[in-house]
């Protein structure tokens, strides 16, 4: 039976969607027609742009830049906050809608899923329309443009959804790699970081159709095990399955793939800020308490790599959270371009329990209860306006 794989992407996800909420709110400007970002913390120095719009981008500015610089570039630009808890409900509405449609629908990152249609065809009886209706569809109901690509893999399928944009449908078959994929830079090719293709490069390999055909005992001394990976990725070969997301009694996890390769601690702290806040949020709304933190990282090849820590006392706390995910943070990481990151709670348990000495009187109540207290703040602000002092910025 022959596979078919959707790759759905939102278009300008950040802006988009704080567009969308500004709107619904009464505003008469809708921010993707003005030079506008979504930007960092603006009061502190390592605020950088998250996201940026179409006038934005034709003046200069680029994701991942500090905020001062955009501004330099763009005088007049309009900075707008991130709002992670706004992103995340309206990624969880489009993942639900998704799930009406196939039940196997793979959470990639906040604003793109994979959906498999596999041996659905006496549903859906032709694949291109059924895209079509859900590109007017999610534009309707969600007020936002997204990108399809539909192959027989997910490789083809997420390279499909990078092509021409915005809001368009694009099919990547096995038939079609010579003539839609293999003219492209290998810088285009997924899963190949700028490292990867600046040896490509210089390796006279241009094009992902020269690494479709090169020889590989000539790459492997370069990237070792990784060289046929590499190869039959050019190829169009992937035979990786769409994993319908974990419940979340397993563990509790966010990942976030930046848009830029990323090389500055405090602007991945910033990152993990946010998902601290997600996943504590989470853990919170299912009364339980992680007894383990990790962090999850690739660089910019896509190779991960992560670090884990064992709690003597199990948390839900964004505060705790954070401050954990900051050190396994400084610890893992090897100076290198990180293209994504993630925090990931497990092992939990519904019972709180602190080792205390003697002289401590703070019980669950009193931290539940001011925890409790902030995120009720920051639910109806729509961002972290409220935070422990600990976790400012300087």
């Amino acid at each position: 039976m022959e596979r078919i794989i959707f790759h759905i992407d939102v278009n300008n996800a950040y802006l988009s969607w704080t567009a969308v909420a500004m709107l619904r709110s009464g505003s008469s400007i809708d921010i993707r027609k003005i030079p506008s970002v979504i930007g960092g913390d603006e009061a502190s120095r390592h605020g950088i742009v998250l996201a940026k719009s179409p006038v934005a981008k034709k003046r200069g500015v680029v994701t991942a830049e500090p905020l001062y610089q955009a501004r330099r570039k763009c005088p007049g630009l309009k900075v707008f906050p991130a709002n992670r808890e706004l992103y995340q409900q309206e990624s969880d509405k489009l993942y639900q809608y998704f799930l009406t449609l196939t039940p196997t629908v793979e959470r990639y990152s906040i604003d793109e899923c994979f959906l498999d249609f596999t041996g659905t065809s006496y549903l859906y009886d032709d694949y291109f329309k059924l895209a079509e209706k859900i590109r007017a569809f999610v534009n309707q109901n969600f007020g936002i443009t997204v990108n399809i690509g539909i192959a027989r893999n997910k490789l083809c399928a997420k390279m499909a959804s990078d092509f021409e944009k915005p809001n368009k449908i694009h099919t990547l078959f096995p038939e079609e790699v010579p003539s839609k994929m293999w003219p492209l830079s290998v810088d285009d090719l997924f899963m190949v970081g700028k490292k990867s293709a600046a040896i490509l490069h210089q390796l006279g390999l241009h094009t992902i159709g020269d690494l479709a055909h090169t020889d590989e005992i000539l790459l492997s001394k370069y990237f070792k095990n990784q060289t046929q990976k590499m190869i039959d990725s050019a190829r169009g070969w992937d035979d990786s399955l769409v994993v319908a997301n974990p419940s979340k009694d397993k563990s509790i996890g966010v990942s976030d793939t930046l848009p830029e390769d990323v090389k500055d601690l405090e602007k991945l702290k910033e990152v993990l800020l946010y998902q601290a806040d997600r996943v504590g949020r989470s853990a919170r709304r299912e009364k339980v308490y992680a007894r383990c933190i990790a962090i999850l990282l690739k660089n910019s090849d896509f190779i991960p790599y992560s670090h884990q820590k064992k709690l003597v006392n199990p948390t839900n706390a964004t505060e705790e959270i954070y401050k954990i995910s900051c050190e396994l943070l400084e610890n893992v990481w090897k100076k290198e371009p990180i293209r994504l990151i993630g925090i990931r709670l497990s092992d939990f348990t519904d019972c709180y329990h602190k080792q205390v000495s003697f002289f401590e009187t703070e019980s669950e109540a009193r931290v539940d209860q001011l925890q409790n207290a902030i995120d009720s703040i920051n639910d109806k602000y729509g961002k972290l306006k409220v935070m422990p002092a600990s976790m400012k910025k300087n």
